[in-house]
């Protein structure tokens, strides 16, 4: 479960700064939902946000998990250690270009947010996961031995590797090829939903948003203000 309320935050100086804000964002376990608007309109600014990276000036509710956990002073007063911990065990990031670290195997990479939460003993959930993106036989190879397509799935099994409660996933599909793009996001939309997460996608496609009935908090700009609600 992921409740927020009146999340705000403004960039650059009061004269010429943009504020990018979320009223209300609720969303139940096993549920995904795309942040959609045109470019620049703060969608990446307010993933950030969400996944405590980026410190907002206002905030009243930010509750995360099933009991609900509040970190809503956490993120208010930038409480770096406490941000550390909910970001390692209960929140998984994929990003535009995988991110994976290039000096890490493919196995090692999808392992380590799962040694960094102290998880030691094998999942069996996990190889599930890993036979159903079809990257069980790249566990030996380096990232930079890896197609676009198997880089990105390959992080999305490292985002999802330590069981996180919230899933962030910054334009996922954005450097791949329409087959490719396709079967990832039908991928993560499949297995969030098994897996019970909660799942925020930023996405430029709202074709493909809409095709897959997620729940959509679009940007509405008005000059210096971008306002995310669901439509």
């Amino acid at each position: 479960m992921l409740y927020i309320q009146s999340m705000q935050i403004q960039r650059g100086q009061a004269d010429q700064g943009f504020t990018v804000s979320l009223p209300r964002l609720s969303l139940n376990a096993g549920e995904v939902a795309a942040l959609t608007g045109p470019s620049g309109c703060g969608k990446s600014t307010l993933l950030e946000m969400i996944g405590g990276i980026l410190q907002p000036d206002s905030l009243e509710c930010y509750q995360l998990g099933i009991p609900p956990r509040d970190i809503t002073a956490s993120l208010l007063e930038g409480e770096e250690n406490q941000l550390a911990q909910v970001r390692a065990k209960d929140l998984g990031f994929v990003l535009q270009h995988g991110g994976l670290l290039p000096w890490l195997s493919v196995e090692q990479n999808i392992q380590l947010p799962r040694q960094i939460a102290g998880l030691v003993t094998r999942s069996e959930w996990l190889d599930t996961a890993i036979a159903r993106l079809s990257i069980a036989g790249l566990m030996k190879k380096m990232p930079s031995q890896l197609s676009i397509g198997e880089r990105q799935r390959v992080a999305f099994a490292r985002a999802i590797a330590h069981q996180p409660q919230l899933l962030l996933a910054d334009e996922p599909t954005a450097a791949l090829d329409p087959h490719n793009a396709e079967t990832l996001f039908s991928l993560i939309v499949e297995m969030v939903k098994a897996l019970n997460l909660v799942a925020i996608i930023v996405s430029h496609d709202w074709q493909r948003v809409t095709d897959f009935g997620l729940k959509r908090y679009a940007a509405t700009v008005d000059g210096k203000q971008s306002v995310f609600t669901t439509c």
